[in-house]
């Protein structure tokens, strides 16, 4: 039977800023532009009344997370993004460790085992995954915990005990949680801005040289798709949860998401976000939706007629049938595709659960496209304007103020001096204010930024996130 007839409820699922000093770019729009779509989700989601400022503060965790890691090694025992604090938490093991992570800005914490030693406890696990009992719904690393969590269901805490005491790993490094969740993947809704399989209706992840990702469980190899149409080339699940889909000769991927208020989300790579980050979900049925992501190495179980999906990014999004599939993104950097979870979007606790975007990308050697529609250099883009910027500053093009424009597709492409990060946004004129429409924000000054818009009034801003000097700015308009 295939797995797409197996008579499923799909659910919903997926989605916090302070310490590090960083430079806060407008990365949708500054604070005399309307709402963009990605701050308000955030807002309402999350609660946050600075959203701007948590993404800076998030994007600095980033990159000092990548950096300790390397310095570490295995002294280290996990890091977290700390919301209430806005600063990076890196769990070490001794106090030399803790002095390195102070010198990065972040703050330390001094934990008894490695991220090494809860891997290998999560692995055994993993290892025994089909005599795990239909009362524990998965399992997680938990940095902050310094431990591995086990779910259960309520009154059941005995028998996950008896099952971890049998699969090998270290006890101690193990707790529990009481968990309500009854995690199935989101499939079979029709309806919204998604694509279409013979029968089901699943969400586009991330554009792909040739085609695009997204979830094993909304197709199998052979079978084709509809809106854009294509053909599933790869295909896993369970285990994996992941998908390629080549895509036909008049289908054109774009390096964006769909931000579900007529505007478009940049991407601009893969690098992961720490856990504690926000991150903001795309999808066809319930549109974008933000939550935090709470471990990056989670187990989830589907039932014993679908099985288990592993080292999955489990997170408070939320999402709903038809969402499968669809985007996942952490400040421009795409994440991972919808698989499932439990809850939705119309009130509650959720919980959402998502295949990693690199494991798919290796997996089907397939390449990421980002904002400029593919790696390599990006073709010219039109009239050229030249401008100067100051470390935090910013210009706007053209020097009059705004264009005016047909609808149709603008494209921008900046360039700036190395070793400075310059980043570029289109804006349009609604009412009095405006608002970010499409955006580059990689961690350099080369942007490219392509959007399909209405007619109006529209103007291009560049900002400087760090770094001073002259840059060129390429514009085309409809």
């Amino acid at each position: 039977m295939s797995r797409l007839r197996m008579p499923l409820v799909a659910l919903a699922v997926m989605t916090t800023v302070g310490g590090f000093t960083a430079a806060v770019p407008p990365a949708f729009g500054d604070t005399s532009t309307a709402e963009q779509p990605v701050l308000a989700a955030m807002r309402r989601d999350l609660g946050v009344a600075d959203p701007v400022a948590r993404l800076a503060a998030e994007r600095a965790a980033a990159h000092a997370d990548r950096g300790l890691r390397a310095a570490l090694g295995p002294r280290l025992g996990g890091s977290w993004f700390d919301a209430d604090r806005g600063t990076l938490v890196v769990a070490v093991t001794d106090a030399r460790a803790a002095a390195v992570v102070r010198t990065r800005g972040a703050q330390p914490r001094i934990v008894t085992r490695t991220e090494a030693a809860l891997d290998t406890a999560k692995v055994l696990l993993d290892r025994a995954a089909t005599s795990a009992p239909a009362s524990v719904p998965g399992w997680q690393t938990d940095p902050a915990a310094n431990a591995v969590v086990v779910k259960h269901a309520p009154g059941t805490a005995d028998r996950a005990r008896a099952w971890v005491a049998g699969t090998g790993a270290d006890p101690a490094a193990v707790i529990y949680a009481e968990s309500l969740e009854r995690p199935r993947p989101l499939i079979d809704v029709v309806g919204g801005n998604r694509y279409w399989t013979s029968q089901y209706g699943c969400s586009v992840g991330f554009s792909v040289q040739g085609g695009f990702i997204t979830a094993g469980h909304c197709g199998e190899v052979g079978e084709t798709t509809t809106q854009p149409g294509g053909r599933f080339e790869g295909s896993s699940f369970p285990t994996d949860d992941m998908a390629f889909v080549r895509t036909g000769a008049g289908e054109t991927p774009v390096g964006a998401v769909n931000d579900y208020n007529g505007g478009r989300v940049a991407v601009k790579g893969s690098q992961e976000a720490p856990v504690g980050a926000s991150i903001c979900r795309s999808g066809g049925t319930t549109g974008w939706h933000c939550g935090t992501i709470r471990s990056r190495n989670a187990t989830v179980d589907y039932g014993p007629e679908i099985g288990k999906v592993y080292q999955a990014i489990e997170t408070t999004a939320c999402a709903e049938p038809g969402d499968s599939g669809g985007s996942a993104i952490s400040d421009g950097q795409a994440q991972g595709v919808t698989s499932g979870g439990s809850g939705d979007c119309k009130g509650g606790a959720a919980t959402t659960y998502f295949q990693p975007v690199p494991e798919i990308l290796t997996r089907y050697s397939v390449t990421l496209l980002t904002s400029d529609g593919g790696p390599g250099t990006p073709p010219g883009c039109g009239t050229s304007a030249t401008g100067n910027l100051t470390s935090g500053g910013s210009a706007v093009q053209p020097t009059a103020g705004s264009y005016t424009a047909a609808a149709g597709v603008h494209k921008g492409c900046l360039k700036g001096p190395a070793g400075t990060d310059f980043d570029l946004y289109l804006q349009q004129q609604s009412g009095t204010t405006w608002r970010t429409v499409a955006s580059g924000t990689g961690a350099d000054s080369t942007e490219t930024v392509t959007h399909t818009g209405t007619a109006g009034k529209y103007r291009w801003l560049v900002r400087s996130y760090s770094g001073s000097g002259r840059f060129t700015l390429e514009t085309t308009k409809p």
